[in-house]
């Protein structure tokens, strides 16, 4: 710990969670108790149905909202939107009005507003003289305050129509899941009305103390570590993960949980992860929108309570070389307003028919569209984790464990289907004092980007600073597309004269060995699996530029606009954003490489070798061995050179690629002749470097110093 910083001591408002539980979010039964029954009613149809909240109604809902904002001391109100920046957006407006003299809050107001649509990333569907675009509320996300300030989630569209955030195709991808599912759901279950995709996601993240931060000008400027060798002891010893967390970090997570807990997020975990300085925090699941919007407001909290114990939290989903980076696990499942999930296995024959239906539906989506869903989570930060021994492979394939394996071969061979005991199977210990314990069907495969768990698929991709609308939205379109295929198969072969439960099998064991290409059961980091994936025809896309070209393909384009989920102009514009983000990333991680090294590295080299020469002369002038002395000052002086000529070929480099007007081949380029031709062997003898010169000369925060916190 930084020395003379004192821990803040954390006392939450009550001892039962369920007393503060949601109390800074106006939810249903806040609604229910301020809102007239038929407005409520109203209300509820537009959060359950999707319809249109009249101007009467609204004006209702922003009295109400407003008398309940203005009781817990809030004096402005925004709407909370998520444009393509990767962040949320929030511009404040007060309820106070100078020229009646009292707060006022229409249902105009509350409904929509209008901010600057040029000036976020728009790909190209705004002009920067054409700026209007339209904030409008989204019901079905509750309305929450934070930090004094009443909070209306939103959508974020231009003044044409198309889409500039992340909420509004997720929104309709939600209403092509449930389209697609409820008639395959209605096969067995005629009582099913609505299909919900749910999602739960584990976050994970570093904590630093916010001094050691501020003394990184690559941390403040990139989010990352572009220099740093290794320290002596890391992750190694395997003694971090799940291990007792340092107080200092408790608290900060007693703080910020706390804080999630009042505005509604169902945080459940928390524990050490497998890096020093890593940690992780999981809520219950919940559907998707509330859980995407969650996941966005716990990074703001989490930010913003760190500050308070003089810690920062870094996001960035490999900060530190050496030690595993930072995912989101995106656990993703689909449940039926009746309460059943279509994703867990069940003794009963008729469920686990359309359990398995539903499993092979999503194998095989993921085999058809497995480049969709690598392009989801393509970014600068994500490609630093692909492909290492920390996070699934830039590979997609689907992981399904030894028993499911069996059950689909079985099916695919014979027509038959067996799963014994339900979902679990039972191991004996072999202890007398320890009692029969459950083992799931599905052991767990950290190598695998998209595994089953028991009653759920984990996308294991996605980046740990990602919006994950980006990627779920991807995954209810690919499923939304099967299952709409599915139906037209199951439907030909029943008017074919086949009987509903073998029509419905016919289809499936098709689709089990069409998709049984992406079923990989091994080690996703292996070399020979890279082979074998080769063999198989799955493409390995290691770098976010040529992930991002699916965006272009007119197949994909159409499998949006089809769903009416986004047109190709709304798709096309996001490639370019995409693009344009990972361009200005690189190309601030290379400036902040130029300027640590020829700033601050290689002057503080040279002060350390001529100090060096300065001791070599002295014991060559007493006839003293000097050879050591002589050897180090060669190796820092390779070193020195191999970094001032590194950066200047890079800065050429960037000079030539700016001037390319095609953002593809920029992107390219970048990836290319900027990140793999410099960033590596520049920083290979900058880390040297940090070996060799005196410890109390490196201008640089260590590693050592950074991520073993306490």
């Amino acid at each position: 710990m930084v020395q003379g910083r004192q821990r803040v001591q954390v006392t939450p408002p009550s001892p039962k969670i369920s007393d503060f539980f949601g109390t800074n979010v106006f939810g249903v039964d806040q609604m229910k108790h301020s809102l007239a029954p038929s407005v409520f009613k109203k209300v509820m149809e537009a959060i359950d149905k999707g319809t249109k909240i009249d101007p009467s109604t609204a004006e209702e809902v922003a009295s109400a909202v407003k008398t309940w904002a203005l009781s817990k001391g809030v004096t402005h109100y925004t709407h909370w939107f998520q444009p393509l920046t990767g962040s949320t957006a929030e511009k404040h407006d007060s309820f106070f009005d100078a020229h009646a003299g009292l707060e006022k809050f229409k249902g105009s107001a509350l409904v929509q507003q209008e901010p600057d649509a040029s000036s976020f990333p728009n790909g190209g569907i705004r002009s920067t003289f054409e700026a209007r675009g339209y904030t409008a509320w989204d019901p079905s996300s509750p309305i929450f305050v934070f930090e004094k300030t009443l909070c209306i989630p939103t959508i974020f569209v231009s003044y044409t129509g198309e889409a500039l955030d992340y909420k509004t195709p997720l929104l309709k991808s939600m209403e092509a899941i449930n389209d697609a599912a409820l008639p395959i759901c209605q096969l067995f279950d005629r009582n099913v009305r609505k299909v919900n995709a749910s999602l739960g996601v584990e976050q994970e993240y570093f904590v630093i103390d916010k001094a050691l931060f501020a003394a990184r000008p690559d941390l403040v400027m990139a989010g990352r570590s572009v220099f740093g060798h290794n320290p002596a002891r890391g992750q190694q010893l395997e003694d971090h993960y799940f291990g007792s967390i340092p107080t200092r970090v408790k608290n900060f997570m007693m703080e910020f949980e706390i804080e999630a807990l009042k505005l509604g997020i169902p945080v459940s975990t928390r524990h050490n992860e497998v890096a020093p300085g890593q940690f992780e925090v999981a809520p219950v699941f919940e559907e998707i929108n509330k859980a995407t919007d969650h996941n966005q407001l716990l990074m703001d909290v989490m930010d913003k309570v760190a500050e308070k114990h003089d810690l920062k939290v870094l996001f960035h989903e490999k900060p530190f070389a050496g030690v595993n980076g930072s995912g989101k696990h995106n656990n993703w499942s689909l449940i039926t307003d009746t309460g059943v999930n279509l994703f867990q296995p069940s003794n009963s024959a008729r469920e686990n028919l359309q359990f398995l239906t539903f499993l092979v539906a999503t194998v095989k989506s993921v085999y058809d569209n497995a480049d969709l869903l690598r392009a989801s989570i393509a970014s600068a930060g994500n490609d630093f984790r692909l492909g290492a021994n920390e996070a699934p492979p830039a590979i997609i394939s689907v992981f399904l464990g030894a028993t499911l394996t069996e059950v689909l071969d079985e099916l695919e061979k014979n027509g038959n289907i067996k799963i014994e005991k339900g979902d679990n199977m039972y191991m004996k210990l072999g202890i007398s004092k320890i009692p029969e314990i459950i083992l799931d069907n599905t052991d767990r495969n950290r190598t695998s980007p998209f595994a089953f768990t028991g009653n759920k698929f984990e996308f294991r991709a996605v980046g740990s600073h990602a919006n994950v609308a980006g990627p779920m939205t991807a995954l209810n379109v690919i499923v939304a597309e099967t299952l709409k295929q599915l139906a037209k198969d199951i439907e030909k072969e029943m008017n074919g004269g086949k009987e509903k439960k073998i029509a419905i099998v016919n289809v499936l064991r098709k689709y089990i060995k069409d998709s049984k290409k992406i079923r990989f059961e091994g080690d996703g980091y292996s070399e020979e699996w890279e082979k074998e994936a080769a063999k198989r025809g799955l493409s390995n896309l290691k770098a976010t530029p040529e992930a991002l070209d699916v965006y272009e393909r007119k197949d994909i384009q159409a499998l949006f606009e089809r769903h009416k989920v986004m047109n190709p102009l709304e798709v096309t514009a996001r490639h370019e954003i995409m693009l344009e983000d990972f361009i200005k990333k690189v190309q601030i991680e290379s400036r902040v490489m130029g300027d640590l090294a020829l700033n601050h590295i290689i002057p503080t080299a040279i002060s350390y070798q001529n100090k060096l020469i300065e001791n070599a002369n002295g014991l060559k002038g007493l006839g003293l061995d000097h050879s050591a002395a002589i050897e180090t000052i060669k190796d820092v002086s390779r070193h020195i050179e191999a970094v001032k000529s590194g950066v200047t070929a890079m800065i050429e480099a960037r000079k030539k690629l700016n001037k390319e007007e095609d953002i593809i081949k920029r992107a390219k380029g970048y990836q290319k002749e900027v990140k793999e031709a410099f960033f590596d062997k520049i920083r290979y003898s900058v880390d040297k470097l940090e070996l060799l010169v005196d410890d109390e000369l490196w201008p640089l925060i260590k590693y050592r110093e950074m991520l073993f916190i306490r």
